[in-house]
């Protein structure tokens, strides 16, 4: 794989995945930095959108934890699908409907970073896939916790990213429709 295969998002291979932003979970967290995850998700989500790219949300333990944030649920075609399990990876539903999308980057955001995302992370890698952590969309209730999930991560082969770098690699060119639209989320 070369330097620009594994950097380089590209729109016809990219899958948004949005871990386990919940209602009960996120009121553990701290509330400017969960304000700013909502909104770089919901840039994501809007790039998404504009340029033909799924996404797919998880929740974890619903029952326990609650659905996702109204925020970022209202922007989802799809609902959000249940696990158990902190890896998305462990649940079939997920690995088949990544599968199905038949794409290789997967653009994780959500949290929490060290637990959830972390561990989806790992076997994603592990199963071939080439993964960009959007570090600005990806939260733990400690920063300390954060950086680990971050540099573990790092370590293992994700891209860590930022949200804006995310939206500019996936639109390419500016002086479009798409980038007109697009680019006033993040003025």
């Amino acid at each position: 794989m070369g330097i620009k295969d594994k950097y380089f998002l590209q729109r016809e291979q990219a899958v948004l995945v949005v871990i386990d932003v919940q209602e009960r979970l996120c009121r553990a967290m701290d509330d400017r930095v969960l304000e700013r995850l909502a909104g770089n998700i919901g840039v994501l989500q809007e790039t998404a959108r504009e340029l033909g790219i799924p996404v797919v949300a998880t929740e974890q333990y619903v029952k326990g934890l609650g659905e996702t944030l109204p925020a970022i649920r209202e922007k989802l075609a799809e609902p959000a699908l249940e696990k158990m399990t902190f890896s998305c990876c462990g649940d079939n539903a997920f690995l088949d409907s990544l599968k199905g999308l038949n794409r290789r980057q997967v653009i994780v955001t959500g949290m929490e970073t060290h637990v959830c995302v972390l561990q989806t992370v790992l076997e994603l890698l592990d199963a071939g896939y080439t993964v960009h952590l959007v570090r600005d969309a990806v939260m733990s209730r400690r920063k300390d916790n954060w950086f680990v999930g971050l540099e573990t991560a790092t370590a293992a082969g994700a891209v860590v990213t930022s949200t804006e770098t995310a939206m500019f690699q996936l639109l390419r060119v500016a002086g479009t429709d798409e980038f007109r639209r697009l680019s006033k989320l993040v003025r």
